[in-house]
């Protein structure tokens, strides 16, 4: 095996994969990266048995193809390089890397390429849908923030993707908050769905940045295969019921308040870190055309108080909240003003931004209320 590539081409493609790659294996294979180089065309491939990510890379000058298992330390070395070509070679029985470029050379062990996992296989008659890129980016954007990591109930430790015929749904939650990202523009035939790891959604938000053609996504009751431009991801869902999360978003809400989102997340910032430093608690006081936001931490004698004029409908209202989730939804929603709606201080409240395009997104945000000492 033996070809020439730019440097930060090869860096960049083995930087990618050490994102799969666990920093313990039960595997000592799954330390490395997989590399063949075929018909001009060189593959990279990463896994720690339930994530699997392939990239292709195209290569102008081959002497030699095969394969090869490369160490995760070889990425370590081309960070110090400045862009240049670096030419390959592999031993074919030692599998000994050598790379080499007009001023030096490094040498590598490699190992046997057989001894690298196969990528898991879809079931025949698996179920297909097709995401524009952009759209399938925003979905993960807007909701793996919200997923947990529970032990105990990993269904919540990734995101639902709820397909019907009228729309495609995200789903995340961590029991303290919720998002709901709807677009109405994805459609199904059927009613269907599956639970992505927070893992391999993290991965494909980092790919999906610069894609823009169509995400083909085939799927199983076990698995799921992503294909992109270049990129294959490969991973095991979570399987489990998630749960009923319609039922949880509370539908009468009169108490309704418009605020500039910018405004109100500079307010929590500076008002937050003069609060209980345990529970994060922030309180807000709705009155006529204003609320006024506020914490306080007795133990340690500091306080923060601060006033801003809304457009408020409804009831005189105290509510606390978590400031860390406040700031979290807050700093995920990209409209200028938002609404929040409440029924009562002892139920989740609904933070919705103003000014999306309903015919293309549709975002619901839930933050379950804190009780507030008297």
């Amino acid at each position: 095996m033996k070809f020439v590539i730019p440097s930060t081409e090869l860096l960049n493609h083995l930087q990618l994969m050490g994102k799969v790659m666990n920093s313990k294996n039960t595997l000592p294979i799954l330390d490395n990266i997989l590399l063949r180089l075929q018909e001009g065309k060189l593959t990279f491939m990463a896994s720690d048995l339930e994530t699997t990510l392939i990239s292709e890379l195209a290569v102008a000058t081959v002497q030699e193809e095969g394969s090869v298992a490369v160490p995760r330390m070889m990425a370590e070395s081309l960070k110090e390089f400045p862009e240049q070509p670096l030419t390959v070679s592999v031993n074919a029985e030692t599998f000994q890397i050598e790379i080499s470029w007009a001023t030096g050379k490094l040498t590598l062990p490699g190992f046997d390429p057989q001894e690298f996992p196969k990528v898991p296989a879809i079931e025949s008659g698996a179920t297909t849908i097709t995401f524009a890129a952009p759209t399938l980016n925003e979905g993960i954007l807007k909701t793996i923030f919200a997923s947990a990591s529970d032990e105990l109930r990993p269904v919540m430790n990734g995101i639902y993707f709820d397909l019907t015929s009228d729309c495609a749904t995200f789903v995340a939650s961590d029991a303290h908050k919720l998002v709901r990202y709807r677009r109405p523009d994805v459609k199904t035939d059927g009613n269907t769905s599956f639970i992505l790891p927070k893992k391999p959604a993290a991965l494909l938000r980092n790919i999906l940045n610069k894609e823009q053609d169509v995400v083909e996504v085939t799927f199983d009751s076990k698995n799921a295969a992503f294909f992109l431009s270049g990129y294959q991801l490969v991973c095991r869902l979570i399987e489990g019921v998630f749960p009923a999360y319609n039922t949880v978003i509370p539908s009468e809400n009169p108490n309704k308040v418009t605020l500039d989102r910018v405004e109100l997340l500079s307010v929590v910032k500076r008002i937050a870190p003069l609060g209980p430093a345990g529970t994060g608690l922030i309180c807000f006081k709705l009155t006529e055309n204003q609320v006024t936001i506020s914490a306080q931490d007795l133990d340690f004698s500091q306080s923060g108080v601060e006033r801003i004029a809304c457009q408020y409908e409804g009831e005189a209202l105290e509510i606390g909240f978590k400031s860390a989730f406040l700031i979290e939804i807050l700093m995920n929603l990209h409209t200028q003003e938002v609404s929040l709606e409440f029924s009562d201080a002892s139920r989740a409240g609904l933070i919705l931004p103003i000014g999306e395009d309903a015919e293309k997104e549709n975002t619901l945000m839930l933050l379950m209320p804190m009780m507030i000492n008297s």
